[in-house]
């Protein structure tokens, strides 16, 4: 199985930063999707960022021109830049990777790490 894990969650003020890690252990996946999601205690986890290795990046809209995803394949790790944060980004942050295209759903997943942002 591969693990992830999350960490660089933490509370800051709304407009504030935070860079999100999430560190995966090795895989032999030829073709790979990679996300973050976030969800809210009671309400329906949602897709920030979900891209894979032949160039498909699919974005939301509520976090467009704030957050940015990057990889640094040497250390395995993902990262989620995010700025100009809100309130309304208050969520458990959760990375995972699936074995094939998007579409197909995510094979594993994170523990997930908590951000709080204060208004």
């Amino acid at each position: 199985a591969i693990q992830l894990v999350e960490s660089g969650g933490g509370s800051v003020q709304a407009g504030g930063s935070l860079r999100l890690s999430c560190v995966a252990s090795w895989h032999t996946y030829s073709h790979y999707c990679m996300a973050w999601f976030r969800q809210v205690p009671g309400q329906k986890r949602e897709g920030v960022v979900v891209f894979d290795d032949y160039g498909y990046n699919h974005t939301a809209d509520f976090v467009k021109d704030r957050f940015t995803v990057s990889q640094d394949r040497g250390k395995n790790t993902l990262y989620l830049q995010m700025s100009s944060l809100k309130p309304e980004d208050t969520a458990m942050y959760y990375c995972a990777i699936g074995g094939s295209w998007c579409y197909r759903g995510m094979d594993y997943w994170g523990k997930g790490t908590l951000v709080t942002i204060s208004s």
